[in-house]
């Protein structure tokens, strides 16, 4: 019997979800938890956002997902807000490193062609899930090579269909 597999899902949550946006739709997060465990054998999958006290109900909603919430404060600067989470993103994956089998990154994030690129030299990588190939950036798509998929097919399967958190 074929032992299933321990990977890791590294979730750019703030890129996902603008990149949703931009596309039109919303993704069902409970579905897209189902399909990373179903799909790509995930059995821990980290969600990195940064924190705002007005998306708590989200928060917990995506926890009894099962998604594992890293979170980083924020800063508004002339109204916008800030909380790039690139940084936590790469450091996680490093840490967890010995702990999983592969990896999946899904980002569209050119910021995260080290740590693909990385990750394949060490045969760690087993995928790149980005939103869509328009929005992904260059160097995360020659960095990932083959690996990598995207994501505008999944629209029937794992759009959001009820109401919001």
């Amino acid at each position: 019997m074929k032992r299933p597999q321990t990977n890791y899902a590294f979730i750019d949550g703030t890129n996902l979800y603008l990149t949703m946006k931009n596309l039109g739709w919303k993704l069902d997060m409970q579905k897209f938890r189902i399909y990373l465990r179903d799909k790509y054998g995930i059995v821990k999958a980290y969600y990195f956002v940064g924190y705002l006290p007005e998306y708590a109900n989200l928060y917990t909603s995506l926890q009894s997902f099962g998604y594992v919430i890293v979170f980083k404060p924020t800063l508004r600067i002339k109204g916008k807000v800030k909380g790039n989470c690139d940084a936590e993103l790469v450091l996680q994956a490093m840490i967890d490193l010995p702990n999983y089998e592969r990896a999946v990154i899904v980002t569209s994030d050119g910021d995260m062609a080290c740590l693909v690129k990385y990750l394949r030299s060490q045969d760690k990588l087993l995928r790149v899930l980005a939103p869509c190939l328009e929005g992904s950036s260059h160097l995360l798509r020659l960095a990932a090579q083959t690996d990598i998929a995207f994501m505008d097919n999944l629209k029937q399967k794992l759009e959001y269909k009820g109401k919001t958190p």
